[in-house]
């Protein structure tokens, strides 16, 4: 059963079944000492991996204008320069960033800030519509953030926006928006067969967004090319991880969670799937509305996530095996 396109929901619009996040092509970026992005870049191979993309199929590219502290954005619109019309595009704002020293400096959720970072990732983007603006404040609280909806729809109605949204693991807060949002499209919320998301999930399928699925494939553990001795490179986020990224632990995958990749590995690859392919089906598998957007920065891993589109979701035989496998793995006590 093969799967080529979603639609977003109550906006309408069709996007790829599987998209392409765009985090690992912005290159280094840091908080301090602490590494934000997944190490060196190169940006010839970054358009080669987005035109191959376009290639197999996929449509849908997700960044953020803090990625690279800007240059994910800018790597991302030379790449679809004249092929615009193609593609949706969705970026997301709420850090901000110094370019020139690849700094974050710190979140602004003020409605000012909004617009002036909307108009900046148009720029950087060489675009003059944002086909879904998503918050990227996680657990900003609904107080504050339920304001910056009157202005999300002036940038609507001046066609600098079609759609926005928030990204955002909060079940309250996907539901704040859904309830007060005119034009939100979807809420993007960490996903994979790691980390359920079934609260969010659901809230999306009350109110009939899309689920963008960021991780889905456990930033990497998820391939399979990661082992107990495998070290990551200290300008990679993995390889000083901060105190949010529970799955890697001095530069290391963490034991416990290359444990539950193994206890999964053989119900994922049965039917001649890869582990990275039988991830993705895993989430197309549990809903019709999610579309994952697994981080890619080759041709080659374009190529292989991409592969999954031509064996579609898991079978409800296959999802009820994993989701077995699952229930013993989340009742087992912790081991660290």
């Amino acid at each position: 059963m093969t799967v080529s396109t979603r639609v977003w929901g109550r906006s309408g619009i069709e996007v790829s079944a599987l998209g392409m996040g765009c985090w690992a092509i912005g290159g280094p970026w840091f908080a301090g000492d602490q590494p934000l992005g997944w190490g060196q870049v190169d940006d010839d191979e970054s358009t080669r991996a987005i035109h191959r993309a376009l290639e197999l199929g996929v449509t849908f590219f997700d960044t953020a204008d803090v990625y690279g502290a800007g240059h994910s954005e800018r790597v991302l619109g030379r790449a679809l320069a004249g092929r615009r019309d193609e593609v949706v595009i969705a970026t997301k704002w709420g850090s901000t960033f110094n370019e020139q020293t690849r700094q974050a400096t710190g979140p602004d959720w003020s409605p000012t800030y909004l617009r002036r970072a909307a108009e900046a990732s148009l720029r950087r983007l060489g675009t003059d519509r944002i086909d879904l603006y998503q918050l990227h404040l996680n657990d900003l609280d609904v107080n504050l953030a339920e304001p910056l909806l009157d202005t999300l729809n002036d940038l609507v109605a001046e066609g600098k926006v079609r759609w926005y949204g928030w990204s955002t693991d909060f079940a309250d807060r996907a539901e704040s928006w859904a309830l007060g949002g005119t034009h939100t499209a979807a809420i993007q919320h960490s996903f994979s067969v790691l980390q359920d998301s079934a609260e969010v999930l659901a809230v999306c399928e009350k109110h009939n967004l899309a689920s963008i699925n960021r991780g889905p494939l456990g930033m990497g553990l998820l391939t399979g090319k990661y082992t107990a001795t495998t070290t990551l490179g200290a300008d990679d986020v993995r390889g000083i991880a901060p105190q949010w990224l529970d799955w890697f632990r001095d530069g290391r995958p963490a034991p416990e969670w290359l444990a539950r990749v193994e206890a999964v590995r053989e119900a994922l690859t049965v039917d001649g799937r890869t582990l990275a392919q039988g991830a993705l089906g895993y989430l197309w598998a549990r809903s019709g509305r999610t579309v994952p957007i697994p981080g890619c920065r080759t041709v080659a891993q374009v190529e292989e996530n991409a592969g999954a589109l031509a064996y579609g979701p898991l079978t409800s035989a296959q999802l009820a095996e994993v989701e077995r496998l699952l229930a013993a793995l989340r009742t087992a006590p912790e081991q660290r």
